[in-house]
């Protein structure tokens, strides 16, 4: 398990954005967000699965709560861009789908979590968020690249693209 690294403001660096990335574009939409959803309540229910070994109610209410929720939409989105894009290489595709979904939408929700829980303009929660930027474009890469050699390895692994 890779353990997280603090920026000051509540939000931690962690590798939990790559997972929703692999859940999304190899499960697909409707598993991803499934698993992500049984993800989520289990981790309300008290068990440690956040980083620095989070867990139970109140993490649904500090400052990575929209990020939590972001990851619903995230999964969902992801999935539904590589069940959808059939015209260009799966590392490519699965690729593009994570920063989409894993940057775009996820920011989109953890921007105005934070916004609202540390009392901030969305402005200035979108500032916060930059440091995180260039591991996700990073870990969005991985996405991909993991994502087509399960493919290739494993074909009827990948949800996403059955039929």
């Amino acid at each position: 398990i890779v353990p997280p690294l603090s920026l000051g403001f509540g939000v931690p660096i962690t590798a939990q954005s790559l997972g929703i990335m692999l859940a999304g574009s190899v499960l697909g939409a409707k598993r991803g967000t499934a698993a992500v959803l049984l993800f989520l309540f289990i981790t309300a229910l008290g068990l440690p699965l956040l980083s620095g070994g989070r867990g139970g109610l109140g993490v649904f209410v500090g400052p990575t709560a929209g990020f939590l929720a972001g990851f619903v939409a995230a999964a969902f989105t992801i999935g539904l861009i590589v069940e959808r894009w059939r015209g260009a290489p799966l590392a490519l595709v699965a690729t593009v789908a994570s920063l989409i979904g894993g940057i775009v939408v996820m920011y989109a929700f953890g921007i105005v979590g934070m916004a609202i829980v540390l009392d901030k303009t969305l402005v200035e929660a979108a500032w916060l968020v930059t440091a995180f930027i260039p591991g996700d474009i990073g870990k969005a890469v991985i996405a991909g690249l993991v994502t087509a050699a399960l493919a290739r390895a494993r074909p009827a692994s990948m949800l996403s693209r059955a039929a």
